[in-house]
């Protein structure tokens, strides 16, 4: 039988595998293009969740990342400075961010119990104090969550859609099959509004 902490740590690198998918075979525009009103990118979406997971397994454990990258000492005062890629910052710079961030991120889990305790400093004192089983715990629910923002964005870009390469997990219905799929959820919609 696998422990629990193997369990939890082969979901955080899914989560971590899937997202990152969502980027191949694009090009730096459509990378980094707004594609919602909010502006949610896909490059964004890697260099944020880069961002939480360093701090949440890695700095609050007492285990900062070596080598952090020039966005970490941004104006803090700029909203979202981390939720999108300045033209200047290479998307191979941020991706291979976030893997060595992964390194890191395994290695403190390697490392350290479920129950070692951590604080995360920048929450407010009543919470900081965690546990590794709960820093891997929310790094799951992150990942996964900012999985699912690249999932509708990567469809929005050109139509590519999945959970991963080796199981895309939506029916194979082909072109005709999703646009009359998309019709009678749109039928549905209009019949339950009394239109």
């Amino acid at each position: 039988m696998t422990d629990t902490k193997t369990h939890l740590h082969r979901d955080l690198r899914n989560a971590r595998e899937s997202l990152l998918w969502k980027l191949d075979g694009l090009g730096e525009y459509d990378l980094r293009r707004p594609m919602t009103p909010t502006g949610t990118n896909l490059l964004g979406l890697v260099k944020h969740i880069g961002g939480i997971e360093a701090g949440y397994l890695g700095e609050a454990f007492g285990l900062p990342v070596s080598d952090p990258p020039p966005w970490f000492a941004d104006d803090p005062d700029e909203p979202n400075t981390d939720m999108w890629a300045r033209s200047e910052e290479s998307s191979a710079v941020i991706i291979g961010f976030y893997r060595r961030v992964w390194a890191h991120a395994d290695a403190t889990i390697e490392a350290l119990d479920l129950d070692a305790p951590g604080t995360v400093p920048w929450w407010p004192a009543e919470d900081a104090d965690v546990t590794l089983h709960r820093m891997i715990v929310l790094m799951i629910g992150e990942t996964n969550r900012h999985g699912g923002h690249a999932d509708i964005v990567r469809e929005l870009i050109d139509g590519a859609a999945g959970l991963r390469p080796d199981f895309i997990g939506l029916p194979e219905g082909g072109e005709a099959w999703w646009a009359d799929y998309r019709d009678r959820l749109g039928q549905a919609a209009r019949k339950a509004a009394g239109q």
